[in-house]
């Protein structure tokens, strides 16, 4: 057994000084995922920080109708949630879709946004991964990759990002607040994972030793008709094959308004930017939401056994869709 250090943080300030004084250390959260990868050996922290006490348990509404949300809220706290259930219904169906009670009870939003993949050849130390060990290749992509990535992958990486709630935050926009041995910072989640690239081992924008401490939602009316919709090996609790997180305004029966993110089908949740340009103007119909989808998944890449998820993803897109449009008629 690895031996390793732990540390009880008391204000935000404390747990930044200890990662910034010791690179090995880790922040502890829920631990429902660095404690899984500490069991394979995957991580082998010398320290573990616990931050669950620090003051950042708390979802307030902002100045302009949003809500912040307080790093260390639990998945279960904020999915039943009085506001987020009824500004932002898809994040609550993301986070009931993404685990099981036990584990939203301890997962917290700081530590959903860090989670990493869950790539078998990543957590298998007997494995090459570039990811977890820079330059020794990426065997998914001529072995097993059913599950993996045919948006934004490259010949490094092809794994997925598996957070069903951060494709919500996603597709609403979400802004992710830290602190670092720098001082404050801030980036929006679109910007907070990174691009696969040559270098599929640095995962987010955050610096060396941040602290996430707030995820801020911005005011966003269109954003009460919303839906999350997973689709998965298992009914129950299962990571994603496909995923969607979407929300629209309908008005004389055509798009005024879109937001669309997409789940399981990249390194990390992705914004369908192409899809939206499409919809916004259209006509609220099938042919739209069929363009929309085809114009997303023009970009994607395929491996030869996953080539279903594009298939799969354009038919949850025109789905999930048409159920919203459906409701904005009624």
């Amino acid at each position: 057994m690895r031996e390793f250090g732990y540390q009880r943080a008391h204000d935000v300030s404390g747990a930044v000084s200890l990662l910034a004084a010791d690179p090995d250390a880790r922040y502890l959260g829920g631990g429902t995922n660095l404690v899984d990868l500490m069991k394979t050996g995957v991580e082998r922290p010398a320290l573990l920080v616990d931050v669950r006490e620090l003051p950042l348990d708390r979802v307030e509404p902002t100045a302009d109708g949003g809500l912040r949300i307080g790093a260390t809220v639990t998945n279960s706290d904020l999915a039943v949630h009085p506001e987020v259930r009824r500004n932002y219904p898809a994040l609550t169906q993301a986070l009931l879709a993404g685990a099981s009670g036990q584990l939203r009870n301890m997962a917290t939003v700081g530590g959903n946004l860090l989670q990493r993949t869950r790539c078998g050849y990543f957590t298998d130390l007997s494995q090459p991964c570039n990811k977890r060990a820079p330059g020794t290749g990426c065997p998914a992509v001529a072995g097993e990759h059913h599950n993996h990535a045919v948006l934004g992958a490259s010949d490094h990486c092809v794994a997925v990002h598996p957070s069903d709630m951060g494709v919500a935050l996603t597709a609403f926009d979400a802004v992710v607040s830290y602190e670092s041995a720098d001082g404050p910072g801030e980036v929006p989640i679109t910007d907070f994972y990174l691009p696969v690239g040559d270098t599929p081992y640095r995962e987010t924008a955050l610096p060396p030793g941040a602290l996430i401490t707030h995820v801020t939602l911005p005011a966003a009316p269109v954003a009460a008709r919303s839906r999350y919709r997973k689709v998965r090996e298992r009914a129950s609790y299962a990571f994603a094959i496909g995923s969607v997180a979407a929300a629209l305004t309908v008005e004389d029966g055509r798009v005024r308004e879109a937001r669309l993110a997409l789940g399981a089908v990249a390194s990390r949740p992705w914004r369908a930017r192409a899809a939206e340009a499409v919809l916004v103007g259209a006509p609220a119909d099938g042919t739209t939401f069929a363009a929309a989808a085809d114009a997303e998944l023009a970009a994607a890449r395929p491996l030869p056994h996953n080539g279903y998820k594009v298939t799969l993803m354009r038919n949850l897109v025109v789905s999930v869709l048409t159920e919203l449009a459906g409701e904005d008629a009624r």
